[in-house]
């Protein structure tokens, strides 16, 4: 099999296509072999150091394919099976590899590869944003930063079938047009204009109560000014740098705001969880409410590029590697 391994932190350039030998799957664990591999930001994350691993280590967390080989205790799945997971162990930038079958789903009929691999991570993420951390009501107005990226396309789509008005906000004007494909009512592009300023005017002063950030540093003042009394800042990522302090009596006593810094482990630990959040979701996929296009391909030997162009802000929805 091929795998990227990085053996230190760093930029894209640490990135490494190996030759490895692949064991035998544990009594736990099936063996796959990709069809395709999701590629995320948080992956540079772990690449960068900024999310530390023990090194030397495989990357990526998502991936899709099929079941080659089983472990002596599996019996929920069997060899064909065409599956996709993410998160941990990592070690998706790979042809093969072995995965315990506790983080695994199986992909339904009407949902390809490639698909599937885009899903488990993104897909996911917006199951838990809008389903357990803040569950939306209908008719509620909601605001989510980086409406054109991977995430946001999906959580625009799946706000709207959920009966939310949706505020997203984007960083330049060529992304204004993807996130209104992507069910957004309102777009601000925030590095034209303020916009706290401007979800107050579309709010009637009232804000909004609850904002999703995966933007990080450059948005959390804003966010918490938008909100609503007793809002809640739903901080899930850092695409512009980690969080810096804040002052709690300035910013978060005056209005009685709530803030969260969820992750992915902390709602889809169980297999319990994971197959209730799976199951909507591609509920969501095959009924049309949410439809994912692809924005690029990238092959495995090509790592290095992708992550160039995750960092560039070049990737305006969807990618997959495939192996």
């Amino acid at each position: 099999m091929k795998a990227i391994q990085i053996s230190k932190n760093g930029g894209p350039e640490v990135l490494e296509l190996k030759d490895i030998s692949l064991e035998k799957p544990k009594s736990d664990e099936v063996t796959i072999e990709h069809k395709a591999i999701g590629l995320n930001y948080i992956d540079t994350y772990h690449r960068s150091g900024l999310y530390p691993l023990k090194l030397p280590t495989g990357i990526g967390a998502e991936g899709a394919g099929v079941v080659t080989e089983i472990g002596s205790d599996i019996k929920d799945f069997k060899v064909g099976d065409k599956v996709s997971y993410a998160g941990a162990p990592l070690g998706s930038y790979s042809t093969h590899r072995n995965y315990p079958i506790k983080n695994l789903v199986k992909i339904p009929n009407g949902v390809d590869f490639k698909v599937a691999a885009t899903l488990m991570t993104k897909g996911l993420t917006t199951f838990y944003l809008l389903h357990k951390t803040y569950p939306v009501k209908k008719g509620e107005t909601v605001l989510f930063h980086a409406a054109a990226g991977g995430v946001g396309q999906i959580f625009g789509q799946w706000a709207k079938s959920l009966g939310c008005e949706v505020i997203g906000t984007v960083g330049s004007d060529d992304k204004i047009e993807n996130a209104k494909q992507n069910g957004y009512d309102h777009i601000i592009n925030y590095n034209k204009e303020n916009f706290a300023k401007k979800v107050l005017e579309i709010t009637n002063s009232k804000g909004v109560p609850v904002v999703y950030d995966g933007v990080g540093k450059n948005t959390l003042e804003g966010s918490l000014e938008c909100l609503s009394i007793r809002g809640m800042m739903v901080s899930f990522g850092n695409a512009s740098g980690p969080l810096s302090d804040i002052s709690v009596p300035k910013l978060i006593q005056p209005k009685g705001l709530y803030l969260t810094r969820p992750s992915m482990q902390q709602y889809l630990s169980t297999k319990e969880e994971l197959d209730e959040a799976s199951k909507v979701l591609f509920e969501k996929i095959t009924s049309g409410k949410v439809k994912i296009k692809i924005f690029k391909e990238y092959k495995l030997e090509n790592l290095v590029d992708a992550h160039k162009d995750l960092e560039g802000r070049k990737i305006l929805g969807p990618a997959v590697i495939i192996p």
